[in-house]
């Protein structure tokens, strides 16, 4: 017994003439009563009265129905479920972002999209953010957590996702400059400072300095916010960080935040290129990036 020769034996049911069950269900009437006598010698009972002109349910037939029909329907219920399962958005997304960014922003983001997604895989790569958009420009990552830039290329599309403060910070152990930084008017030329190589961070630091009229005496430049604050808690100078690396730092015991003029916050999101929208699986965590970060 099975599947088809089930749904023969229904619609003959229905029908009661084996020409036009044959017809609709696209087999020939003697294969058609081929499957019937198949299914009676598989229940051992005779389930059609037949004459040249009609056909009829035996009371063994009758008693079939109701079970080929169950059958049935449990049978499209288990292949509806099959096919949703296999609808379910299947392949790779390629994700860049700091270090930082992956434990502070990236688990809530991936913690509700693995939820809704379960069958999405992640490649992810950490480095400098101030690459971010370059990598997702130079199909290097499908998409990207990165800081807003003054100029966002027409290409990128952007969901902000938070704000992230920058804070001027100092060694709080011994230094060479300790005592000048004491001082009620230091002078900052005679300071070493350690900033962001490039990027929204190293743009929102040279606006401080402008603002603060400092000419900064620059000790290093640092690709990725995590080496600043090192280097900061081990005396090489005074650095400029986002907030969030400072928090989430290893060594944030061994800094001090200065109380300065504060430096302007910078906007961090997701971004992509706009044609990737169109892409199932980025407009999928673009969905979800939108509903679970709500930005005032």
């Amino acid at each position: 017994m099975n599947i088809k020769s089930l749904q023969l034996f229904i619609h003959l049911c229905e029908s009661k003439n084996f020409a036009k069950t044959a017809s609709a269900m696209h087999i020939s009437p003697s294969a058609l009563s081929r499957q019937i006598q198949k299914l009676e010698a598989e229940s051992g009972q005779a389930l059609f009265l037949r004459d040249n002109r009609s056909v009829e349910l035996t009371p063994s037939g009758k008693k079939l129905l109701p079970v080929a029909l169950n059958i049935l329907a449990e049978w499209q219920n288990y292949q509806v479920q099959f096919v949703e399962q296999n609808q379910e958005l299947k392949g790779e997304i390629r994700l860049f972002c700091s270090v930082t960014a992956s434990y502070s922003h990236l688990p809530e983001l991936l913690s509700e999209f693995r939820l809704q997604h379960p069958f999405i895989e992640f490649k992810l790569s950490t480095g400098d953010p101030a690459q971010a958009i370059d990598k997702v420009l130079n199909d290097d990552a499908d998409i990207a957590i990165s800081a807003m830039p003054s100029q966002l290329p027409s290409r990128v599309e952007f969901e902000i996702i938070s704000e992230i403060p920058l804070s001027v910070i100092a060694p709080s152990g011994v230094s060479h400059f300790a005592q000048e930084l004491q001082q009620e008017k230091p002078n900052w030329s005679e300071i070493p400072f350690i900033v962001p190589e490039a990027g929204t961070a190293r743009e929102r630091a040279n606006t401080w300095f402008k603002a603060m009229k400092i000419k900064p005496n620059i000790y290093a430049q640092v690709s990725g916010h995590e080496a600043i604050v090192s280097m900061v808690a081990l005396g090489c100078g005074v650095g400029i960080a986002p907030d969030v690396v400072i928090n989430n730092s290893p060594v944030r015991d061994k800094i001090e935040r200065l109380k300065v003029a504060s430096i302007a916050p910078f906007e961090l999101g997701v971004c992509c290129k706009r044609s990737q929208l169109d892409n199932p699986l980025i407009k999928a965590l673009w969905k979800v990036a939108q509903e679970k970060f709500i930005t005032p």
